[in-house]
């Protein structure tokens, strides 16, 4: 999916927001969570700790 060039830069959504609060305090690395965030980097975090999430739970 492209982006335009004034979405790239945008702050994290609401959604966005809860949800890497609750996958940083799951996968205890409180210090990814960070309020001031653009969609994009709040998008990599995400997906980063749901794989984070998910390789522990494998064990």
């Amino acid at each position: 999916m492209s982006q335009l060039p004034d979405q790239v830069d945008a702050p994290m959504t609401p959604r966005q927001l809860a949800t890497l609060r609750t996958l940083s305090a799951e996968a205890y690395q409180p210090k990814l969570f960070e309020r001031n965030l653009t969609a994009r980097e709040a998008g990599r975090r995400i997906a980063a700790l749901k794989a984070e999430i998910e390789l522990a739970n494998s064990f």
